[in-house]
C-alpha cells in the first residue's frame, strides 16, 4: 500500500512587513526609522543622517510578529524563486 503525500502549503507573506523589515545574517530583525518622508528642511543634517541607519527590533513579541507576517524574509537574498 502506497503512502499518500500530504501537501505542504505555502504561507502568504504580508508584503507591508516584508518591505519594512530586513533580517541580518545572524538572524536579527532590523527596521528602518520613520519621519523621513517630508518636513526634512527643518531637521538638522545630523538628525537626517541618523534616520538613514537601520535599527534592531529588540522587543521579542515584535520580532515574533514580524517573523509570522513575513516567514520567508531571511530565506532568500535577492529574488525568490518563481
Amino acid at each position: 500500500m502506497a503512502k499518500t503525500k500530504t501537501k505542504k502549503y505555502k504561507i502568504k507573506t504580508y508584503k507591508a512587513a516584508a518591505k519594512r523589515f530586513k533580517i541580518t545574517g545572524s538572524g536579527k530583525v532590523m527596521r528602518s526609522k520613520g519621519g523621513k518622508s517630508h518636513l526634512r528642511r527643518r531637521k538638522a543634517r545630523r538628525t537626517k543622517q541618523q534616520l538613514d541607519k537601520m535599527q534592531t527590533v529588540t522587543n521579542s513579541a515584535e520580532v515574533r510578529r514580524v517573523r509570522r507576517l513575513a516567514p520567508y524574509l531571511g530565506k532568500y537574498k535577492q529574488n525568490p524563486p518563481a
